[in-house]
Parts: C-alpha cells; sequence; structure tokens
C-alpha cells in the first residue's frame, strides 16, 4: 500500500494543530481552528490556503500555445504573457478529463495546474497529444509549492510580503499574474486567481521556500485577520461560489456543456477562426444538443442547478433529487450547509423541466424528504 504523499508544509501544518486527513493521496489539513470560523474569515478578512498537492506541468517549446491549442478546449494562443485562463482537458468523446488553470510564464512557457487525483492522467494525456509539437512536456510537482491568500484583506497582505513588486500586487486584474521578489529574497510568481469566491492570490514558490513563505503570511496577515484554512472549508467556500468540483460535477461522464461551462470551450469564429482541437467533433456536438434542448423545450435534458433548503438538514453529494410528486429525478453533485446563508444549499443534476428558478424539489436526506428550492447559480458573490 502506498503511503500517502505530504507537502512542503507538512510540519506546519502539525505544529498549527490541524486535523490532517488523507485527500487524493496526500496528507492534508481539512481544519486548524473550526470550518465555520476558518470560511468566515475568508468572507471577512483573510484565509490561507496550502494547495500544494495540486500539479504543476510546465510546457515549454516553440510549438507550446499550438500544442495546447490542440490539446485543450480553450484557445492557450490568446493568453497574454501574464495572463491566465480556466480550462478543460476532454476526451475525444467530450467528457471532461480535468479543469485546469493555465498560465502563461513566457512566450514560449505556461504553467498547467491539474486537480491533485487527475494530475498523473493529464500528464500522459500531455505526453501522448505532444507526438508532432516542437514542445517539452514536465513534471514541475515536485519542485513547485503552492499557497493561497484568499479574502477581502488577501492584496493588503500580499503587497505587505513582497520586497519587490507591490505596485505589481496591486495593478494586477483578476486572472493574471506577475513576477514578484518576498521579504527574504524569495522568488515567487504571484496570480490574482482562487477558488473561494473572494478576492485573492496564489502563490508559486520553490518548495524548500514553502515553510519561510508560509510564515511570512501568518505574522504578516495575523494582524489583518489572516488565520489557516483547510480544505473543508475551501469546499464550502467554492460551493458558495457555485464552483465545480472535479468528482462532483464535472466527470469523464459530463461535458462542459452539462455543467453549464460551454463558454471555456473556443470553437472560433467566422472572423477568428480556430482549427481542430481533441474532442472538438463531439462538443460541437454537445453545444448543437444543448441549443436544439433550449429551443424546443426538451424535458428531458439535464442541468446543473443550485438549491437551498428550508430546514437544517444538509444535502450531500449522491443524494437523490426528488420531484414533487416523490420520484427520483436527479442527484446531488455537491451539498452542504453554508455560512453565509445560514441554509443548507447544494448542486445537482436534474431535468430541464424542473431547472427553472422558484422550482420546488426534495432531497432524500437518509430517508425522509427535505425541501429545496431551485437558485440561480452562484449561491454568493463577492461586492467589491
Amino acid at each position: 500500500m502506498t503511503s500517502p504523499l505530504r507537502t512542503p508544509l507538512h510540519d506546519e501544518h502539525v505544529a498549527l494543530g490541524a486535523t490532517i486527513v488523507d485527500f487524493a493521496g496526500w496528507e492534508m489539513p481539512v481544519r486548524y481552528t473550526g470550518d465555520i470560523a476558518e470560511h468566515t474569515a475568508v468572507r471577512t478578512a483573510a484565509g490561507l490556503f496550502d494547495l500544494s498537492h495540486m500539479g504543476e506541468i510546465a510546457v515549454r517549446g516553440t510549438d507550446a500555445e499550438a500544442f495546447l491549442d490542440d490539446a485543450l478546449v480553450g484557445r492557450m494562443s490568446a493568453v497574454a504573457l501574464g495572463g491566465a485562463k480556466y480550462t478543460m482537458m476532454c476526451a475525444a468523446d467530450g467528457g471532461v478529463i480535468d479543469d485546469l488553470i493555465v498560465y502563461r510564464r513566457d512566450w514560449d512557457h505556461y504553467v498547467i495546474v491539474a486537480n491533485a487525483a487527475n494530475k498523473d492522467v493529464v500528464l500522459d494525456e500531455l505526453f501522448d497529444r505532444a507526438e508532432g509539437f516542437d514542445t517539452d512536456v514536465e513534471d514541475d510537482s515536485a519542485e513547485i509549492a503552492l499557497i493561497a491568500v484568499q479574502g477581502p484583506r488577501a492584496q493588503g497582505i500580499v503587497m505587505e510580503m513582497t520586497a519587490r513588486g507591490a505596485d505589481d500586487i496591486e495593478a494586477m486584474r483578476y486572472y493574471t499574474a506577475a513576477h514578484v521578489l518576498l521579504e527574504g529574497d524569495v522568488h515567487a510568481f504571484v496570480a490574482r486567481t482562487g477558488y473561494t469566491g473572494e478576492d485573492g492570490f496564489e502563490l508559486f514558490v520553490g518548495a524548500d521556500e514553502a515553510a519561510a513563505v508560509w510564515r511570512l503570511a501568518l505574522a504578516i496577515g495575523e494582524p489583518h485577520g489572516l488565520i489557516p484554512c483547510g480544505l473543508s472549508s475551501r469546499d464550502s467556500l467554492r460551493l458558495e461560489a457555485g464552483m465545480p468540483l472535479y468528482g462532483n460535477e464535472l466527470t469523464r461522464e459530463t461535458t462542459p456543456f452539462d455543467a453549464g461551462l460551454g463558454r471555456v470551450v473556443a470553437f472560433g469564429t467566422e472572423k477568428n477562426p480556430r482549427g481542430d482541437f481533441v474532442g472538438r467533433a463531439a462538443l460541437e456536438a454537445a453545444r448543437d444538443a444543448w441549443k436544439a434542448s433550449e429551443e424546443d423545450g426538451a424535458s428531458h435534458a439535464r442541468r446543473l442547478v443550485g438549491l437551498v433548503g428550508e430546514g437544517r438538514r444538509a444535502a450531500r453529494a449522491g443524494y437523490a433529487v426528488l420531484s414533487p410528486g416523490g420520484a427520483e429525478v436527479g442527484v446531488v453533485t455537491s451539498g452542504a450547509p453554508s455560512p453565509t446563508l445560514g441554509r443548507p444549499i447544494a448542486m445537482a443534476y436534474v431535468p430541464r423541466s424542473l431547472s427553472e428558478p422558484g422550482t420546488r424539489l426534495g432531497i432524500d436526506v437518509r430517508g425522509r424528504t427535505e425541501p429545496m428550492t431551485v437558485v440561480a447559480l452562484p449561491f454568493y458573490t463577492r461586492t467589491a
């Protein structure tokens, strides 16, 4: 049996009294002080997350942009230097292999961040798809630590952490990145990205410098209300923000269109055409089927919706969604109590005929039907 992996920050988590769990083959902190406290800190001040279990894959070479345009559903050649893009890798049949964020660090150098559980699959697919392109694909995960500062006070905290580059942090737009020098002479690639629904930054640093950066963030951030946060609060934060989780909302059996994320697939236009890419034909068919179901009102086509409960019992992934008449019509993909809303929330796939906001449905919560109402996603949107 393979032992769980540990991030470069494992000892820091243990010293802080974190509860450690096995997650995607990694020993990761699920919580420190408590789920609600950590969730609330990110919504009101700032939270510090260890994301070093994620995969970092470098793509370099003269054909790097052409290769990624072929391998992924997004148009990576359109990403500016210092830019980032949310995208997906799909199979030939249109199923989602993983959802990714791709950063352009140089004209011939991209970094792909893959989900921890899917890193090896994504890496193998990239190796296979790189045939015929002048490009190198390399797994840099072991050399890179990824630390996130998320919340309304994140910008000020990260600016204070920098020895050089604070102006770049302040000027940074969402989904852009810059090279900065942190206190302690640590070189970092800092991106204004995150998975919480709040403003925030993700810092790519050398694995051997991770502990120093973590301690720096705590020392500077704690007076501003920053606390370390675990996987549990990260999940409730992303759920409130309506962000999909691979293995829940996204799987090999779903296309981006099923999840309401068809916008991430770039087919090109008459004025700005795009060539072939892996999964294009299947995704075109999925797009056309989606459009047809909207036009003819097909009741069988499924939709990913938000659900808000009336009681206190939360729906969980895998629970059955019930029609007003009690028939099973769908399945919950993610569910939890919402600290921000004070009510249970969930995402679920249901038939199109039951997907309109205001529709009342039920969830089978351990043999008892809990009433829930369909709402538009996301559940929570930050105001500034």
